[in-house]
């Protein structure tokens, strides 16, 4: 019996309704179906899923991500669409093995002993001898032998002209035909088990129960009953957030306009959160030591959730999904970049808003501060900082060969990695509802590139961006009050008076008063234009090095600037050295002793000065001090399902395996009174596949049942 692909074929008057049915229950159709599906699952693997719409937008531009959003891409396996093709699926399926099945069960029924004698000439494995046995002794003989190999037998007796024949027909591998039972309803219990535990359920509660996605924001129990979806709920999977020493009963269910509230029977208390790292810096384990409360009895039962091992309660599993900050309270120090205003300090929470007051914002419109993340540990690569294209003079055949070659784990990409401590993220949003990203790093680094020790603060525009950093020399305590010093002395015209003499007595003959002033005055233009200040004291429209370049441009023959420009940069860097001296001694401190150390400042503070204009934001902040609070994430799952789906993929296996390594034999041996006692012998095979083994298996066969070479 052959597997046919055409469908139903009722018959009934309407037409439409019987082409329909036809089509629903084809072969052809399913297939068409399961290849829809395959396509939408690649698409839900590639592109990510349940992402915010901003982030699509930045992807694919105003016009793609908007289409993709109104065919559902950015949540493919709850899109009515793929849920509506899942359901035909398993009606079609279904169809297929429920008009199949009949026909298959009743075939491993048959023998077919009542094959005509002719109709053996006409198979490809065929063979005939003459036994010197009669056809009845000869029967009983192939038969039983026949058994013993794991045929199913069945003997006919036929009268013939000659004398009385028998029929041997044997079959075997009729697993064969039930491993298409079995895979085409492992589809059906596959489908149907995603369907229960998918979206769909939660689906028809809001389609048919009054259930809303909730939209918006607030307290968790604030939100109105019609956003809530009942504990008895059969299906769902929703993510629950606990902070360390918090507890939490209620999960949220994401859907594509807003949320769901899903009620636990059991409350989640986090005890405490374990988290440990490779020293690449990526999480090598993270778990959760956790108490369940029964909301019913009050019981308690602890347990512990680590990744692929999760806790079950009542049915519902709970699963360690990632973790996040649980409101790690932060100090913060404010620095304003525009010089003379005073620092301040502020606390807050991770997750939460600090307004900027005007007084705090150093005059400029008001502004929010919002704190985003905290992260304790950042591990960088440094093998590369600092240093310079490669040497052809100096590279080695036989050891670059041999970085490539060998095992896979080996790289050409050298690995330095360090810690570089903590760092603050954070977004100053603007009144006009603009925020800006930054992140700055608590510590300063050496970024190996002989530049000293710097604070790295960062900013970016958008998610898609990588941070920028303007760099901040350490001063000799590894603080930030150095270059604060500096550039306030700076932006004072009587500090830089004085910092222009100091460096101009230090510098000329006191016999060359004539020089002596030249230098003052060149020195005093040099510094004023490297400032930001104009011929009347005004600000000027640029400064620092960009000022002094513009200066050359405007006043300097081209030939001459390279020269002049050396000579302004040494004056500012020698004036600038003089200013620093000059706040260290208002401070008090030992003055800095001329080496390489001084030298590393001091060309870094000149950059910074110069770089602290184009920093968009009126202050940077740096983490003072922090008490970081842990939070998991779980996700607590009701999946019915599953064991369905379980059976399903058991099916499918043996279904698999039935078809494909399975054969499915025919065989049939005629025995025909020949004279004296003997008897003439023919013997066929049929296969569903024709194979080498095949050929092989017939063959002993007749040399064993007839005595004859196929």
């Amino acid at each position: 019996m052959s597997v046919s692909t055409h469908g139903l074929r009722l018959k009934t008057r309407s037409h439409v309704v019987r082409e329909a049915i036809e089509l629903l229950s084809s072969m052809r159709f399913a297939i068409s179906l399961l290849t829809v599906i395959c396509i939408a699952s690649i698409i839900g693997t590639v592109l990510k899923q349940h992402e915010p719409f901003n982030n699509y937008v930045n992807q694919f531009g105003p016009f793609w991500a908007e289409l993709f959003r109104v065919i559902d891409l950015y949540s493919v396996y709850s899109a009515w669409w793929f849920l509506l093709i899942l359901a035909f699926l398993v009606v079609s399926t279904s169809l297929c093995v429920t008009r199949n099945t009949p026909k298959i069960l009743a075939d491993l029924k048959v023998y077919k002993e009542g094959i005509r004698e002719q109709s053996l000439q006409a198979f490809g494995h065929k063979a005939e001898s003459v036994l010197a046995e009669t056809p009845e002794a000869a029967a009983q003989r192939i038969g039983k032998t026949l058994a013993s190999g794991g045929w199913k037998v069945k003997l006919q007796q036929r009268d013939t002209p000659e004398g009385s024949g028998w029929m041997v027909a044997a079959k075997a591998g009729a697993a064969n035909k039930l491993g298409y039972i079995a895979a085409h309803s492992a589809i059906v219990l596959v489908c149907v088990g995603g369907l229960l535990d998918g979206d769909l359920v939660v689906r028809a509660q809001t389609w048919f129960n009054g259930k809303e996605p909730f939209v918006g924001g607030g307290m968790m129990a604030e939100v109105p009953e019609k956003h809530r979806l009942s504990e008895r709920n059969p299906t769902f999977r929703g993510n629950l957030l606990v902070t360390e020493g918090a507890t939490s009963s209620t999960a949220i269910l994401n859907q594509p306009k807003g949320i769901l509230l899903q009620e636990l029977p059991f409350a989640v208390e986090l005890k405490k959160f374990v988290v440990d790292y490779y020293s690449t810096g990526m999480p090598k384990l993270f778990a959760s030591d956790i108490v369940i409360r029964d909301l019913e009895t009050g019981q308690e039962t602890p347990a512990r959730v680590e990744v692929n091992h999760p806790a079950s309660y009542k049915g519902i599993q709970i699963y360690q999904s990632s973790f996040d900050d649980g409101g790690s309270q932060v100090k913060l120090k404010a620095f304003p970049m525009a010089a003379g205003a005073r620092p301040f300090e502020i606390e807050g929470t991770i997750g939460s808003t600090a307004e900027l007051a005007r007084g705090d914002a150093t005059g400029s419109e008001r502004m929010a501060l919002e704190f985003t993340s905290l992260r304790v540990i950042n591990v960088e690569n440094f093998a590369n900082a600092g240093k310079s294209a490669t040497d052809v003079r100096k590279v080695d055949l036989r050891a670059a060969l041999d970085d490539r070659l060998g095992a896979a784990n080996k790289t050409v990409t050298k690995k330095e990695l360090r810690n570089i401590g903590p760092s603050i993220g954070y977004k100053l949003r603007d009144a006009a509802g603009q925020a800006r990203e930054f992140n700055n790093y608590m510590l300063p680094v050496d970024m190996g590139d002989g530049a000293g020790r710097v604070f790295l603060m960062g900013t970016r525009d958008t998610p898609n961006e990588p941070f920028r950093y303007l760099r901040i020399p350490a001063d000799d305590k590894d603080s930030l009050d150095g270059f604060i010093a500096l550039r306030d002395a700076l932006a004072d015209p009587a500090q830089r008076d004085r910092a222009v003499k100091r460096y101009v007595a230090k510098s000329t003959d006191p016999l060359r008063p004539d020089l002596a002033a030249q230098l003052s005055a060149s020195a005093s233009r040099a510094l004023a234009l490297f400032a930001g200040v104009g011929s009347s004291d005004a600000p000027a429209a640029v400064s620092g090095l960009q000022a002094i370049s513009d200066f050359l441009e405007t006043n300097v023959p081209e030939s001459e600037r390279a020269r002049a420009g050396e000579v302004l940069v040494r004056i500012v860097n020698g004036v600038l050295f003089e200013l620093l001296q000059m706040t260290r001694e208002a401070a008090k401190l030992k003055p800095l002793e001329p080496g390489e150390a001084t030298q590393n400042f001091m060309v870094q503070a000149v950059l910074s000065l110069s770089d602290a204009v184009l920093y968009p934001a009126p202050m940077a902040f740096q983490l003072q001090d922090f008490k970081q609070v842990q939070a998991s994430v779980f996700q607590v799952a009701r999946a019915p399902g599953k064991n369905i789906v379980y059976l399903g993929c058991l099916f499918l296996i043996l279904g698999i395996f039935a078809m494909l390594y399975v054969r499915e034999r025919r065989l049939w041996v005629w025995l025909a009174p020949h004279g004296d006692g003997s008897a003439q012998a023919r013997m066929a095979l049929s296969t569903n596949r024709k194979t080498l083994d095949v050929d092989k298996e017939f063959g002993q066969l007749a040399h064993k049942l007839i005595h004859a070479s196929a």
